[in-house]
């Protein structure tokens, strides 16, 4: 996976989560709430890859 890759992927999981939570602010549905958090988790690690390792 290139970073360009990488990049469009947390971008699409970004719009993703944003809509769900449109849908679940209406709903109240507890599984729409445990698809954001897995699309998240994921994001997160996508995230943390494109950041890279910390300089200390």
């Amino acid at each position: 996976m290139t970073t360009s890759d990488r990049v469009a992927a947390s971008r699409e999981a970004k719009s993703l989560v944003l809509a769900i939570n449109e849908i679940y602010k209406k709903t109240q549905e507890s599984n729409l709430m445990d698809i954001m958090k897995l699309i998240t988790a994921k994001k997160r690690k996508i995230e943390k890859r494109l950041k890279g390792v910390p300089t200390v």
